[in-house]
């Protein structure tokens, strides 16, 4: 009994073999299969632990056959001491034993199945004719967002706004070569969101911001609000959500850590499932103004470990791994400390141990060899006493 193990490397090799067109295409075919099979789903709002820095989440969701979590993190000042912003992993296991299949890093992933998302729901709420996109926040998602609406809807315009230049930089330097897509620098947010026809927001400070405001907001716009998304951290006006029809994830969950927190409880929203079913219309005139209130949903993150569990397989990639033990008594747990008392050198001291002294075995790149001095001091250790 193994559990398939895959390794950032392994995501990017999936990508690379595929293309990032057909990757997000592909990715987006499997999210709209299981957010139409809705009511299969057990789900629940993902639990938080919050700080002063960030928060730390638990995502978990099942269906009669397959359970999955992500563990994931946001800390916008990881930067600073070198880390991202974002870290996550995943498990998929099965419902009727509940064993782990697949142990996968998330942090890439989550990138790529966020912005499969949104052009998914931009797909059903965005113009049909939709070809500029005002981009505001140029950091790690960035260029998963401006790909994923260039190859699934088309967009071959991308207005891009950061308070960090520097962060503008990093993404014109990624993209500037993508065949078909123009890259305009402007010089604040107001002048990005002019005449675009789709707004993505996807800023990392967790904070009440408004990085929207109503006197941007032009008829016909269809606003991505990819940023807020944890309590007391928005990007949008509330005036911007109150002249919208408003779409989120789990209606439950937004509710706590959308742009809707801002919003009385009876605001009225749409759960995104019931367009994909047909429940409900999605965009209903030109000119209407659809806003979606993105945070990110379990859902999303089970079809990405499905996904990338199929590819991994189909490709042959990654490693297995002994996560659970494999026992001839599955009674027996305890035998798998293998307790039995360890043979004596004429030392007086257990041969393993007189072993792991004399041959310090490296364990990374930078672990050291006993040196002869060091190698002498440890045979004194385990010399017979006189």
């Amino acid at each position: 009994m193994t559990t398939r193990l895959l390794l950032t490397p392994d995501v990017a090799r999936v990508v690379r073999h595929d293309g990032i067109a057909q990757s997000f295409q592909t990715l987006a075919r499997y999210i709209a299969d299981d957010y139409v099979r809705w009511s299969q789903f057990d789900k629940s709002a993902r639990v938080a632990n919050h700080s002063d820095d960030g928060v730390i989440e638990l995502m978990p969701i099942s269906d009669a056959s397959l359970y999955s979590f992500k563990y994931v993190n946001g800390h916008p000042k990881n930067h600073l001491v070198g880390l991202p912003t974002v870290m996550a992993f995943g498990v998929l296991a099965d419902v009727a034993t509940g064993t782990p299949r697949l142990l996968s890093e998330l942090t890439l992933s989550t990138a790529l199945r966020t912005a499969a998302t949104s052009a998914l729901v931009a797909q059903h709420l965005a113009r049909p004719s939709s070809r500029k996109m005002a981009l505001i926040g140029n950091g790690a998602q960035s260029e998963f967002q401006a790909l994923a609406f260039h190859h699934l809807l088309g967009i071959d315009e991308i207005r891009l706004f950061d308070v960090d230049p520097a962060a503008t930089d990093k993404l014109v330097r990624h993209l500037s070569r993508i065949d078909g897509l123009t890259l305009i620098r402007c010089r604040d947010t107001a002048e990005a969101v002019r005449g675009a026809d789709i707004v993505t927001t996807v800023t990392a400070d967790k904070r009440n911001a408004t990085i929207v405001t109503p006197d941007m907001i032009e008829p016909g716009m269809h606003v991505n609000g990819v940023g807020g998304d944890c309590p007391g951290k928005t990007e949008l006006h509330r005036d911007v959500l109150a002249r919208a029809n408003v779409f989120v994830e789990y209606e439950p969950q937004s509710r706590i850590e959308g742009d809707v927190q801002q919003m009385p409880a009876d605001f009225a929203v749409t759960e995104f499932w019931r367009v994909l079913r047909g429940e409900a219309a999605g965009r209903r005139s030109a000119d209407e103004v659809t806003v979606f209130d993105s945070v990110g949903f379990a859902l999303e993150d089970f079809a990405t470990l499905r996904w990338l569990g199929d590819r991994a397989e189909a490709l042959g990639l990654g490693r297995e791994l002994a996560l659970v033990p494999e026992m001839d008594d599955p009674k027996d747990l305890f035998g798998e400390l293998d307790l039995t008392p360890v043979a004596e050198t004429a030392t007086g001291v257990p041969a393993g141990l007189r072993a792991a002294l004399l041959n310090c075995v490296p364990h990374r790149k930078d672990a050291w060899t006993t040196p002869p001095s060091s190698r002498k001091s440890a045979e004194a250790l385990v010399a017979p006493a006189t």
